[in-house]
């Protein structure tokens, strides 16, 4: 076996992803930077369990957060995980972004108790966790379900522990990140093992 090396383009690919990761975890601290000086009036934007006319805010609680701690908690584990995920392309990591957002806020509309007020980014990071967790399975990769047990290794324990019932913690959404990523991991599977073949990234880096 021998390890390829990425293409030009699977290169300029990878730079923007990363330059969109970079982009999200600015405009999160920048959104939070002026909540606080707003008293956090602007979480009232976040997601609504049940309420048909708040159910926008799918898209918005992601980027709304309770405090610092509770930004800076969440922008450790997103920028690693959201890193790796970055390095397979910016289309990859729009795609997974979009899937884990839509679907695992939507999941997390549904099965909160109504009225439930959710914000925060770690729901999108259960879904990079879950997202890295598996996609190395169904893209039949050793290099990715090694990153995945890395993965595991590091954020694991912790991840799991998010899962169970807290006080003032959606472990909704924490569980229909994970969902929501592991959809992600599935729907995206074959555009990742044919851009592997085209441009050599690291999906498939192994060649045999």
């Amino acid at each position: 076996m021998s390890i390829t090396s990425p293409t030009p383009k699977a290169a300029a690919a990878r730079r923007e992803g990363v330059v969109l990761l970079a982009g999200m975890v600015a405009l999160m601290w920048l959104i939070n930077l002026i909540n606080a000086a707003d008293s956090y009036r602007l979480d009232s934007d976040g997601l609504y369990a049940h309420n048909v006319d708040r159910i926008w805010g799918i898209f918005t609680a992601p980027f709304l957060h309770a405090s610092w701690s509770h930004l800076i908690g969440n922008t450790i584990p997103l920028v690693f995980m959201g890193l790796l995920i970055a390095l397979t392309g910016a289309r990859q990591f729009v795609g997974v972004t979009l899937i884990v957002i839509v679907l695992g806020g939507l999941g997390t509309w549904l099965v909160s108790p109504g009225g439930t007020q959710v914000v925060g980014a770690s729901g999108l990071v259960f879904g990079y966790a879950t997202y890295l967790l598996t996609r190395g399975f169904f893209d039949r990769s050793a290099l990715e379900i090694l990153t995945g047990i890395v993965v595991g290794v590091i954020f694991g324990g912790v991840l799991l522990a998010s899962l169970v019932p807290h006080g003032g913690i959606s472990w909704q959404g924490h569980l229909c990140g994970g969902i929501a990523g592991v959809i992600a991991a599935w729907l995206l599977s074959g555009d990742r093992r044919a851009a592997a073949k085209r441009a050599g990234t690291p999906g498939s880096a192994l060649a045999r």
